[in-house]
């Protein structure tokens, strides 16, 4: 049996999506895998969508990094209380690190993956195993201009120490990897196609309407939003995150059990969304029209926005356009050339990291 150690990042349930592809996929193909996932933010959500697997998951609760902090009611960086966070953080690195050393003591470790938590480097080069970092970018980039250089290092120093990198689409980073960067484009979860059907029919009976997805993310409280004048478009039915503070008869919500929203993506006929690359992902890979809302203090955000806008991938919106917005100009899609690229991820690794 090969133990692989999971690191995923705190921020939001993005990372946890793209994580699960890829851990179903394995464990789904391989009988001879168990997995221990170390998360604390969606560990609730990670533990319900991987709850068929049974004794081949171990679940660790942890806080593996710091994430983005946004200011209260906004899409915004608030980078003093980031900074904080972030100092907070690094001054509980050392016994952090020690309780998983002990932790992980108890296993035989193959590999530990990261998405993209930077202490599982460190701690897979003090076990002296393989590590792999899988992103679109990391904390070390994505903190730039924000975090002081100085304090920055900290992070740095254990990216260093990651032994492959697999850079996602739209990633900007610099070669961190002592031994081998590979590049692969989206991969997102599987898609039912009978749950599709199942939500068109409860969502749009009559097939009159078009249904509109507007995820903004499980970190985000952006306020009451019920007066948008949006919503009181009759030619839309709207489905959002169930933590959005919105009550309104166009408006659905994704019931909070409810862990495949990649099927919501499915049933949309535009996605309008933050920059987030599990969601852009999915959208991509259903060749759905993709209304991407700017945030410009975000590199992370940034870089997929380019990466996006250079393939013809996205149109750009203001979170202030989108109070007012006409979205029938935008419901144009180009055939998209992506494939999901889950299996080809997972054969990588199971050939050239883990033989």
């Amino acid at each position: 049996m090969k133990t692989f150690v999971f690191y995923i990042s705190e921020y939001g349930f993005g990372h946890a999506t793209r994580c699960i592809a890829l851990i179903r996929a394995i464990l789904s193909t391989r009988n001879d895998v168990q997995f221990i996932i170390c998360n604390s933010f969606a560990m609730q959500f990670i533990r319900a969508s991987l709850a068929e697997y049974g004794d081949k998951v171990i679940f660790h609760d942890v806080e593996t990094d710091v994430g983005f902090v946004l200011k209260e009611n906004s899409l915004d960086l608030d980078k003093q209380k980031l900074e904080q966070s972030y100092e907070e953080f690094c001054t509980k690195l050392p016994q952090k690190i020690n309780n998983e050393m002990d932790f992980l003591s108890a296993f035989s470790v193959d590999c530990i993956i990261s998405d993209i938590s930077p202490i599982a480097f460190e701690i897979a080069d003090k076990l002296e195993v393989p590590s792999i970092g899988i992103s679109n970018f990391t904390w070390f980039t994505a903190y730039k201009n924000i975090i002081p250089d100085n304090s920055l290092q900290v992070f740095k120093s254990m990216y260093k120490k990651m032994d492959y990198f697999y850079k996602l689409a739209g990633s900007n980073e610099e070669n961190l990897a002592r031994l081998n960067t590979t590049s692969f484009n989206f991969y997102s979860r599987t898609i039912n196609f009978l749950e599709v059907k199942k939500l068109r029919n409860r969502l749009n009976p009559t097939g009159e309407k078009q249904v509109i997805f507007i995820p903004l993310g499980m970190k985000i409280q952006i306020g009451d939003i019920t007066k948008l004048p949006l919503w009181n478009d009759e030619r839309y039915v709207f489905i959002v995150s169930h933590n959005m503070k919105i009550e309104h008869k166009n408006v659905h919500k994704i019931p909070e059990n409810y862990t495949e929203s990649q099927n919501y993506v499915a049933t949309a006929d535009c996605i309008i969304s933050k920059a987030g690359w599990g969601t852009v992902s999915e959208a991509i890979l259903q060749n759905k029209p993709l209304l991407i809302i700017d945030r410009k203090g975000m590199s992370e955000d940034q870089n997929t926005i380019r990466f996006l806008k250079n393939n013809n991938l996205c149109n750009l919106i203001t979170w202030e356009e989108l109070q007012n917005i006409d979205i029938g100009k935008y419901m144009n899609t180009q055939n998209s050339i992506y494939q999901n690229e889950v299996h080809t991820i997972i054969s990588h690794i199971f050939k050239s990291v883990i033989s």
